[in-house]
């Protein structure tokens, strides 16, 4: 439970660095428009910070980490969740720096950050998975409690 903790709090810093990467970035550049780079700050707090407490909250409760497949997902979901962040960062900091880039690149980057997107997507389908394998083993074990009277 202590590795959800520290990866909670390990992301919020990321979180609220990044909120401040956004506002000082945007103005030493002098740039007023929406970039990709407003969204880094909630991304990484709610799907980080807050979704790792959640996580830590069911640990507690459904002893999710029992699950055979808990550290494939804890992988997964990590590497999609930082790859899309950086990708975004890459996005917002092309858009504020107005570069040039080639189609080739540009569709790079989309490509990877849909990719990290598609990663996140299937580490929370794990997620789920395991989260009602323990459910159903903690309520069959709360019935064999029951019936045996203890």
């Amino acid at each position: 439970m202590k590795r959800f903790a520290k990866l909670s709090f390990l992301y919020g810093i990321l979180g609220l660095f990044l909120g401040v990467f956004y506002r000082e970035f945007t103005k030493i550049n002098g740039y007023t428009e929406e970039t990709v780079l407003s969204g880094l700050h909630t991304h990484v707090v709610v799907l980080g910070t807050f979704f790792f407490l959640i996580v830590l909250l069911l640990e507690n409760s459904f002893e999710l980490t029992r699950n055979k497949n808990f550290n494939k997902f804890f992988i997964t979901y990590n590497i999609g969740l930082l790859l899309t962040v950086i990708m975004m960062a890459i996005r917002g900091c092309v858009e504020v720096l107005n570069l040039e880039i080639s189609t080739m690149i540009d569709s790079s980057i989309s490509g990877i950050a849909g990719l990290g997107h598609i990663i996140i997507a299937i580490a929370y389908i794990l997620f789920f998975l395991i989260l009602l394998d323990r459910i159903k083993n903690v309520d069959s074990k709360k019935v064999d409690c029951i019936q045996s009277g203890t």
